[in-house]
């Protein structure tokens, strides 16, 4: 059976930008509802790392047959404060604490979740993003790795070569939520399962949430468009009149978010 799973995909919009104070998480209480589809497994992954609904669900019968309807608590985090937390972490073969919100008016961040230590898409995605760090230091952003794994068996997994699955030095902390709070706060646990789905989250120096992507377990994540997006969203918020056009890169053309004046952007395409 092919593996299939479900993408999703939230970005930011102009008001994101807005100098006005972002709306606390805790304040919004209005529920919204999409529909999802659900693999029953995925080939070549444990039992542990079936996919299951992460949430309540209700049922509903249609002439077109049956349907999930998965009703989140909370709206979409882009836009929003991103939730601040206080954690171990390891880095340079060392225990350290790592608290969010001391990149708060210094420097971007990218914090991106996995399911767990010694597994096999995410040393893949882990040891890409730590290759390519030199590359997210020069837009000044800091890379943040997340698992529910204990520091130890981080430290485990840092100390085995690449070679047999491990992922050697790492030029950016790894995170432990022991607690699974940090998960839960990004609505990225899978509550059945005590593991994390790939969430990966933008936050600028305000410490606001700008992009989010979510993917199941079996599809890991791409460190170009994760740095393309990256870039774009630096670039608008540099250049507040303008916006970034679908798969824009730095020294292409932008677009003035305006009926007359877009069309010297279409025009030249």
């Amino acid at each position: 059976m092919a593996c299939s799973a479900t993408s999703t995909l939230i970005s930011s919009n102009p008001r994101a930008f807005s100098s006005k104070s972002p709306t606390p998480m805790a304040s919004i209480s209005k529920p919204f509802s999409q529909t999802l589809t659900f693999p029953k497994s995925f080939n070549g992954l444990c039992k542990a790392f079936e996919s299951r609904l992460p949430r309540s669900i209700s049922s509903r019968t249609s002439h077109s047959g049956r349907s999930f309807v998965v009703r989140a608590g909370e709206l979409p985090l882009v836009g929003n404060l991103a939730p601040d937390f206080e954690a171990e972490a390891v880095f340079d073969q060392e225990f350290i604490k790592v608290k969010l919100s001391d990149y708060i008016g210094k420097k971007y961040v990218i914090l991106f979740f996995y399911p767990l230590d010694f597994t096999f898409v995410c040393p893949t995605e882990i040891t890409a993003f730590s290759d390519r760090h030199a590359e997210f230091e020069k837009l000044n952003t800091e890379i943040l790795g997340v698992s529910i794994d204990s520091v130890f068996s981080h430290l485990a997994w840092v100390q085995t070569d690449r070679k047999s699955g491990g992922l050697g030095d790492l030029k950016y902390p790894l995170v432990s939520d022991v607690t699974k709070s940090i998960s839960k706060s990004y609505d990225v646990l899978i509550p059945d399962q005590g593991i994390a789905l790939r969430g990966l989250f933008i936050i600028d120096k305000e410490g606001i949430i700008q992009h989010s992507t979510i993917n199941n377990l079996a599809i890991g994540r791409s460190v170009d468009e994760t740095m393309r997006t990256l870039q774009a969203l630096q670039y608008v918020q540099e250049n507040p009149d303008e916006v970034c056009p679908a798969g824009w890169k730095p020294g292409e053309k932008s677009m003035k978010p305006d009926p007359k004046l877009s069309k010297d952007y279409f025009a030249a395409i």
